[in-house]
């Protein structure tokens, strides 16, 4: 459905409906979940997004085609990292995201309708808005290739392999340890307690940089940035931390030791914590 809204509307406004068949096909995923009783049909869909929208922009735009070349393997390959991950953790149709019960179980009868807003729609927005740097790539660039390009593939080649290494440890230190209760420590899992989240924030910095580099007179070009550290900083490293606190007793120790994200950081990052 998706598909056709984006192929056979009106192509003047690809923005809008890049816009309308993204939350049509949560909409088609939301319905999935609600038949099945699971919300984690969506998980998947997170990753899936972002190359869907910048092929079909690519097609529809003019932009600079070095760039939009380099742009597009960038996200497909966060892309196919992500979506790796979840094909390996899928474990079936009744498998469940552990934060999901947990919604269940605070929310009760309201849980589907919450589903929907706070599983479903909601981060399909904020995806959403995390890749209008892709439109104005394609779609609005006033710039030739430049110096912020530069630092946007380092940016984004540097997050992307970050990512996959504390993949790549998480795994390894999974096979190998003892215990559920032991706490990865090594490797970048030195460096902060949430590598793969510094990744991923680092990801959408690039995309932003891009965009500046293709029109940095666009301030809207910031706001999946900004959505996205206040993701990361204000819900999904809080519920981690507190789930690992629960879990594992050595944790409490290594949140002392280990700075959440960036080092030095100060408060613009979660910092060390007392408890």
């Amino acid at each position: 459905m998706a598909i056709a809204v984006a192929s056979f509307s009106d192509s003047t406004q690809p923005l809008y409906l890049a816009g309308l068949a993204d939350l049509l096909a949560t909409v088609v995923v939301f319905s999935f979940s609600l038949a099945f009783r699971n919300s984690s049909f969506y998980d998947a869909y997170w990753s899936v997004a972002p190359p869907l929208l910048v092929g079909y922009w690519w097609l529809s735009g003019d932009g600079e085609l070095a760039r939009v070349l380099v742009v597009f393997v960038i996200v497909l390959t966060w892309a196919i990292r992500l979506t790796g991950n979840w094909v390996k953790s899928w474990r079936g149709l009744d498998h469940e995201d552990w934060r999901y019960p947990k919604i269940h179980d605070a929310t009760g009868r309201l849980y589907w309708p919450v589903s929907f807003l706070g599983i479903h729609l909601v981060p399909t927005i904020v995806v959403f808005i995390g890749c209008l740097p892709l439109f104005i790539v394609t779609h609005a660039s006033v710039r030739m290739l430049n110096v912020w390009d530069g630092v946007a593939f380092a940016v984004g080649t540097g997050a992307v392999y970050l990512e996959a290494r504390a993949d790549r440890e998480l795994s390894n230190f999974r096979q190998s340890r003892t215990s559920e209760a032991e706490v990865l420590d090594q490797g970048v899992w030195a460096w902060c307690r949430h590598p793969n989240y510094l990744g991923e924030i680092g990801f959408w910095v690039a995309l932003g940089l891009f965009g500046y580099a293709a029109n940095p007179t666009l301030w809207w070009n910031w706001a999946g940035v900004v959505v996205m550290v206040v993701l990361f900083l204000g819900v999904s490293i809080p519920l981690i931390d507190a789930q690992l606190l629960a879990s594992k007793p050595a944790y409490a120790d290594y949140r002392r030791r280990v700075w959440s994200l960036v080092p030095g950081a100060g408060s613009l990052f979660t910092s060390k914590q007392s408890d």
